[in-house]
């Protein structure tokens, strides 16, 4: 099994590109009774590092000031051949700068809706309202591809299968 995980492994340069390219992922810190705090976000990915805003209040935010482990997954696939995913493990740090604050609820604006522009400042201004922004700091780095394994095509099946776009 050893021989086929090194197999999946994605590059520094995949993993930038994925990273990039998806949409969604899963946040986890850790809640006052030390369960995962699970929450699907959306994120940017500059520098090197993985960034969410949110509300400077947020449960996540409180968890993280108490607590700075934070995890982050994303993936991709809908059948075995085609799943890849990476998962970033380290410290969360909240970050009350306005100029950063700033920068990454752009990059989230043009991520998700369209290029920023001045005519379109209200919404961005409106989306850094009250808000803070979290930097992951990884210290672990997983990553799988599994389409590197060479596999036949799988047929979507299951009863999930319709509800897929």
């Amino acid at each position: 099994m050893a021989n086929q995980r090194s197999q999946i492994v994605m590059s520094e340069d995949e993993i930038d590109t994925f990273l990039t390219q998806q949409r969604s992922a899963t946040i986890a810190t850790m809640g006052p009774a030390g369960q995962a705090h699970l929450v699907a976000m959306w994120y940017a990915w500059f520098d090197g590092h993985l960034w969410i805003e949110t509300k400077a209040k947020s449960q996540k935010v409180v968890n993280l000031r108490r607590d700075g482990r934070m995890s982050f997954l994303v993936e991709a696939g809908h059948t075995y051949d085609q799943l890849r995913g990476v998962s970033l493990e380290g410290t969360g740090v909240v970050v009350e700068d306005p100029e950063v604050v700033w920068k990454v609820c752009v990059d989230i604006f043009e991520r998700y809706n369209a290029p920023y522009t001045e005519e379109l400042r209200p919404f961005v201004e409106l989306m850094a309202k009250n808000r803070v922004v979290v930097r992951l700091d990884a210290d672990r780095v997983r990553s799988w591809d599994h389409r590197k394994l060479g596999m036949d095509p799988i047929t979507l099946g299951g009863s999930t299968a319709a509800f897929l776009e």
